[in-house]
């Protein structure tokens, strides 16, 4: 059997990211200056903020300009440590 390769990303590259935690009125602002630490150039015209059919939760989505693996490591390590976020996509 040969072993399954894992797909390639070439960089920099637009990367776009999907984050899910509970609803609040600052998650837009918590997640925004999480990313914002490892890619500064976040267009905040681009991130989109889609509600849950009971409020209950909150999607933020957003692309990047991925520079490396390290970089998209540290925004989904950075982000996954809080207790409000409850996935990274």
């Amino acid at each position: 059997m040969s072993e399954i390769e894992k797909p390639t990303i070439e960089f920099p590259c637009q990367y776009p990211i999907k984050v899910i935690g509970y609803a609040a009125p600052d998650f837009r602002e918590f997640v925004v200056s999480a990313v914002r630490v490892h890619a500064p150039d976040l267009d905040l015209e681009a991130v989109e903020v889609i509600d849950s059919r009971n409020g209950r939760f909150q999607s933020i989505r957003f692309v990047i300009q991925a520079t490396g693996e390290a970089q998209l490591k540290a925004i989904f390590q950075d982000l996954k440590q809080s207790s409000r976020v409850q996935m990274v996509l």
